[in-house]
Protein backbone atom coordinates (compact mmCIF):
# COMPACT_ATOMS: atom_id res chain seq x y z
CA UNK A 1 0.00 0.00 0.00
CA UNK A 2 1.46 3.48 -0.98
CA UNK A 3 1.96 6.12 1.70
CA UNK A 4 0.66 9.15 1.71
CA UNK A 5 4.02 10.53 0.69
CA UNK A 6 4.48 8.53 -1.82
CA UNK A 7 7.10 9.19 -4.94
CA UNK A 8 6.05 6.77 -6.87
CA UNK A 9 3.03 8.28 -7.70
CA UNK A 10 4.52 11.68 -8.43
CA UNK A 11 5.52 13.08 -12.16
CA UNK A 12 9.11 14.68 -12.57
CA UNK A 13 7.77 17.97 -12.68
CA UNK A 14 6.21 17.42 -8.82
CA UNK A 15 9.36 15.85 -7.80
CA UNK A 16 11.28 18.14 -9.46
CA UNK A 17 9.35 21.03 -7.98
CA UNK A 18 9.44 19.49 -4.30
CA UNK A 19 13.30 19.66 -4.44
CA UNK A 20 14.04 23.05 -6.39
CA UNK A 21 11.88 24.47 -3.46
CA UNK A 22 13.96 23.25 -0.58
CA UNK A 23 16.87 25.58 -1.77
CA UNK A 24 15.66 29.36 -1.54
CA UNK A 25 17.69 32.31 -2.63
CA UNK A 26 17.89 33.96 0.51
CA UNK A 27 20.39 31.47 1.46
CA UNK A 28 19.31 28.77 4.04
CA UNK A 29 17.25 25.68 2.71
CA UNK A 30 14.16 23.94 4.44
CA UNK A 31 13.40 20.73 3.81
CA UNK A 32 10.60 20.60 5.97
CA UNK A 33 8.66 19.70 3.05
CA UNK A 34 10.01 17.02 1.55
CA UNK A 35 10.82 15.27 4.96
CA UNK A 36 8.00 13.30 5.01
CA UNK A 37 8.78 11.36 1.87
CA UNK A 38 11.90 9.99 3.85
CA UNK A 39 11.35 6.58 5.20
CA UNK A 40 11.95 6.05 9.33
CA UNK A 41 14.05 3.74 8.28
CA UNK A 42 16.34 5.73 5.71
CA UNK A 43 19.97 5.12 4.82
CA UNK A 44 21.77 8.20 3.91
CA UNK A 45 25.45 7.58 2.24
CA UNK A 46 27.79 10.38 0.39
CA UNK A 47 31.48 10.90 0.46
CA UNK A 48 31.85 11.73 4.11
CA UNK A 49 29.27 9.73 6.11
CA UNK A 50 26.88 6.96 6.20
CA UNK A 51 23.70 8.22 8.64
CA UNK A 52 20.39 5.32 9.26
CA UNK A 53 17.47 6.47 10.60
CA UNK A 54 15.29 9.48 9.95
CA UNK A 55 16.49 10.96 12.88
CA UNK A 56 19.80 10.89 12.24
CA UNK A 57 19.05 12.44 9.14
CA UNK A 58 17.26 14.99 10.15
CA UNK A 59 20.73 16.49 12.53
CA UNK A 60 22.73 16.12 9.79
CA UNK A 61 20.40 18.16 7.46
CA UNK A 62 20.11 20.81 10.64
CA UNK A 63 24.12 20.39 10.86
CA UNK A 64 24.86 21.48 7.48
CA UNK A 65 22.34 23.89 7.50
CA UNK A 66 24.03 25.77 10.69
CA UNK A 67 27.29 25.30 8.68
CA UNK A 68 26.81 27.31 5.61
CA UNK A 69 26.04 31.23 5.33
CA UNK A 70 23.98 29.74 2.03
CA UNK A 71 23.73 26.74 0.28
CA UNK A 72 21.30 26.75 -3.30
CA UNK A 73 21.21 23.58 -5.26
CA UNK A 74 20.46 23.80 -9.05
CA UNK A 75 18.98 20.71 -10.57
CA UNK A 76 20.44 19.99 -14.26
CA UNK A 77 18.47 16.50 -15.04
CA UNK A 78 16.17 14.47 -13.21
CA UNK A 79 14.99 11.25 -14.20
CA UNK A 80 12.83 7.90 -12.61
CA UNK A 81 12.26 4.67 -13.09
CA UNK A 82 10.26 2.60 -11.06
CA UNK A 83 11.28 2.92 -7.74
CA UNK A 84 14.99 4.72 -8.63
CA UNK A 85 14.83 8.76 -9.03
CA UNK A 86 18.40 10.17 -10.05
CA UNK A 87 19.17 13.76 -9.91
CA UNK A 88 22.32 15.50 -11.54
CA UNK A 89 22.91 19.07 -9.75
CA UNK A 90 24.95 21.27 -8.68
CA UNK A 91 24.80 22.67 -5.51
CA UNK A 92 26.71 25.98 -4.41
CA UNK A 93 27.59 26.57 -0.80
CA UNK A 94 28.91 29.73 1.13
CA UNK A 95 30.34 29.09 4.89
CA UNK A 96 31.43 31.67 7.03
CA UNK A 97 34.43 32.15 6.54
CA UNK A 98 34.98 30.46 2.93
CA UNK A 99 34.48 31.88 -0.63
CA UNK A 100 31.87 30.08 -1.94
CA UNK A 101 32.26 26.54 -3.73
CA UNK A 102 30.12 24.67 -6.18
CA UNK A 103 30.08 20.64 -6.35
CA UNK A 104 28.66 19.41 -8.70
CA UNK A 105 27.06 15.83 -8.23
CA UNK A 106 24.30 13.10 -8.20
CA UNK A 107 21.54 11.64 -6.08
CA UNK A 108 20.20 8.11 -6.57
CA UNK A 109 17.14 8.02 -4.41
CA UNK A 110 15.81 4.66 -4.22
CA UNK A 111 12.16 4.16 -2.97
CA UNK A 112 10.76 1.33 -0.84
CA UNK A 113 7.41 -0.13 -1.46
CA UNK A 114 5.51 2.25 0.22
CA UNK A 115 7.18 4.71 -2.51
CA UNK A 116 9.00 6.51 0.57
CA UNK A 117 12.78 7.34 0.20
CA UNK A 118 14.75 4.43 1.64
CA UNK A 119 17.74 4.85 0.46
CA UNK A 120 19.91 8.43 -1.04
CA UNK A 121 23.34 7.82 -1.70
CA UNK A 122 25.03 11.64 -3.14
CA UNK A 123 27.99 11.28 -5.32
CA UNK A 124 30.23 13.66 -5.40
CA UNK A 125 33.91 14.92 -5.37
CA UNK A 126 34.27 16.99 -2.81
CA UNK A 127 37.97 17.70 -2.05
CA UNK A 128 38.47 18.12 -5.78
CA UNK A 129 35.50 20.50 -5.92
CA UNK A 130 36.92 22.51 -3.54
CA UNK A 131 40.69 22.49 -4.27
CA UNK A 132 39.24 24.31 -7.19
CA UNK A 133 38.58 27.15 -5.51
CA UNK A 134 41.87 27.65 -3.61
CA UNK A 135 44.17 29.63 -6.32
CA UNK A 136 47.20 27.60 -5.40
CA UNK A 137 46.06 24.57 -3.85
CA UNK A 138 43.91 23.57 -6.73
CA UNK A 139 46.77 23.41 -9.54
CA UNK A 140 48.81 20.93 -6.22
CA UNK A 141 45.82 19.10 -6.09
CA UNK A 142 45.15 18.51 -9.79
CA UNK A 143 48.90 17.64 -10.88
CA UNK A 144 48.64 15.06 -7.51
CA UNK A 145 45.60 13.26 -8.72
CA UNK A 146 46.74 13.23 -12.64
CA UNK A 147 49.81 11.41 -11.36
CA UNK A 148 48.72 9.34 -9.12
CA UNK A 149 45.09 8.56 -10.18
CA UNK A 150 44.85 9.67 -13.89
Amino acid sequence: MLHEYSLLDKDIETIHTLWTTTYNTDGKPDWSHIFPYYHDEIVFQDSIQRIEGKDEFLKMTKRLTKRSKSLEMELHHLSKDNHTIVMEWTMTMRFRIFPSSSMYGMTRLTLGEDGRIMKQRDYYDLWGDIADNVPLYKHLYRWFMRRFFG
